[in-house]
């Protein structure tokens, strides 16, 4: 149901962006950190939603559903801020985008497979993935300006987090990989069932 916990969590991660969003566009070093603690706060509740639900065993279709789709508009949200208010280098926007077109693509493929009845099992690959994405880019949204503000001005946080944005990218194209395979081989599987389920019309309608 809607109203359990694990998916009010998922919820109240999408209720997060526009808040994330309106501090990131003061461009004031205070809302930069505060921007970078509401995404850091609703990228926790991607651990604890799917961890109550299997402890209290309160899985549902809706929260399989909405969970990977709050994921997204997250990320996507605080990536196109980002790239808008010119707070990536030039360098950082292609791990970015990488990023976004794995994501565009797993959702397609996702799609595709749910027609099939096949779901994709996220692997631990992808969990270090989401755990490298969800680090850098809520350093990025602090940046060097919101570090100051709580004593961390000496450390290189932008370039902290662009590295770590190069890392979840690499991450991405590995998992993006293995989910292409995983897709390829049960559409190969669905082809050689329907071509194999219209042969035997095919021979009774010869002459």
């Amino acid at each position: 149901m809607p109203t359990d916990l694990p998916n009010l969590l998922t919820i109240s991660r999408i209720a997060a962006i526009p808040v994330m969003v309106a501090f990131a566009a003061i461009g004031a070093p205070w809302a930069d950190m505060a921007a970078c603690i509401v995404f850091a706060a609703a990228g926790i509740t991607d651990y604890f939603d799917g961890k109550i639900a299997r402890d209290r065993g309160v899985t549902s279709s809706f929260g399989r559903m909405l969970d990977p789709i709050a994921d997204k508009l997250l990320v996507g949200a605080a990536l196109m801020m980002l790239v808008g208010l010119d707070r990536l280098s030039h360098a950082a926007l292609y791990p970015s985008i990488v990023i976004m077109l794995r994501e565009i693509a797993v959702s397609g493929l996702r799609e595709y497979l749910a027609e099939l009845r096949v779901g994709l099992p996220v692997t631990r690959l992808a969990k270090w993935k989401t755990g490298f994405q969800m680090g850098a880019v809520g350093t990025l949204l602090a940046g060097d300006t919101g570090a100051r503000t709580i004593g961390l001005g000496f450390l290189p946080i932008s370039l902290i987090g662009e590295a770590g944005l190069w890392v979840a990218a690499v991450l991405t194209l590995a998992t993006g990989w293995d989910y292409l395979q995983a897709g390829l081989n049960h559409a190969g599987q669905a082809d050689a069932a329907a071509t194999a389920a219209a042969s035997p019309g095919e021979t009774a309608a010869r002459p």
